[in-house]
């Protein structure tokens, strides 16, 4: 299975443009929010547009720089995975969007425990996914905030600013692939136990990602490929 990973497009719809023959090679699109550019909300629904004419298999959240209302264009298009659980060819896909409260001057931004509640679905579903341990060998989580402790979670000075639950509830679940985006600075792919974890990066700035997965003889997914790209 082949996965274009993008996240925090921000309104850049030629960047778009550059990635065409990424998405004819991708068997599935996974975004990771932020459609908006800061301060203009109004940039997210062309970019929408047109990632739905990029490619038919597409799972998304809405980031912090979209406005809350804006996940209801992205479930009327059939692509969100917030709050929800989507399956593709046996995966299961779940996502949660915004980001933890920080500025205050992006208008989607949450408490830990109400962006972990978007999971619930996920812990409403383990009784029936889950092996005895509790752990989902077909899962992916998107995440518009990172995990703590991460690759993909830094700050200019080495900080860390993810979140410590977020990064419990990989732990917990350990899905076999997470994408997140948020801190452009912070473009990375790292492990937490078996779970991958990458940042494409911001396309507005270029940036994208490349995911490759295999199921193996006991219908247990795992990356093995996962690369930070540029255009």
């Amino acid at each position: 299975m082949k996965f274009l990973v993008l996240s925090d497009i921000h309104g850049d719809l030629d960047n778009l443009d550059k990635l065409d023959s990424r998405f004819g090679e991708a068997d599935a699109l996974l975004f990771g929010g932020d459609f908006a550019k800061f301060e203009h909300e109004e940039t997210g629904k062309p970019v929408l547009d047109k990632l739905l004419k990029k490619h038919e298999n597409i799972f998304s959240v809405i980031g912090n720089c979209d406005n809350e209302d804006f996940l209801s264009d992205i479930e009327e298009a059939d692509i969100s995975v917030e709050g929800a659980l989507s399956f593709f060819d046996g995966i299961a896909v779940c996502g949660s969007g915004g980001g933890t409260k920080f500025t205050g001057t992006t208008p989607f931004e949450r408490e830990e425990d109400e962006i972990l509640s978007d999971y619930d679905v996920v812990e409403n579903s383990s009784s029936e996914c889950a092996d005895e341990n509790g752990h989902w060998s077909n899962l992916i989580l998107i995440m518009h905030n990172p995990p703590k402790d991460t690759e993909c979670d830094k700050i200019p000075g080495n900080i860390h600013v993810g979140s410590e639950k977020l990064r419990a509830y990989i732990e917990k679940r350990t899905p076999f692939l997470v994408v997140t985006g948020h801190i452009h600075e912070s473009a990375g792919i790292s492990k937490i136990g078996n779970s991958t974890i990458i940042n494409p990066g911001s396309l507005a700035e270029g940036k994208y990602g490349w995911v490759e997965a295999e199921k193996d003889s006991e219908g247990k997914w795992s990356v093995t490929k996962a690369e930070l790209l540029s255009l």
